[in-house]
C-alpha cells in the first residue's frame, strides 16, 4: 500500500508573487509549510514539541 498523495492546492496570483519575490530560490511548498506550521503556532494550535494538541479547540473571544 502507498501513502496518499497530499492535495494540490491553488494559490493566488498574489500569493505566487510573494512566494516568487520575496523567497526566490526556495521551493514555495517549503515556505507555505513553515507558514502554516508558525500561523498554527502562534494561534495556540501545537504543543511545546510541535505537535497538533488534542481535544475541542477553544473559541476566540471578539
Amino acid at each position: 500500500m502507498t501513502a496518499p498523495t497530499p492535495p494540490r492546492l491553488r494559490v493566488t496570483a498574489w500569493t505566487f508573487t510573494v512566494l516568487r519575490r520575496c523567497y526566490p530560490g526556495e521551493k514555495p511548498w517549503d515556505v507555505l509549510q513553515r507558514a502554516v506550521r508558525m500561523l498554527a503556532d502562534a494561534d495556540g494550535h501545537l504543543t511545546t514539541d510541535g505537535h497538533i494538541k488534542t481535544g475541542r479547540p477553544t473559541r476566540r473571544q471578539p
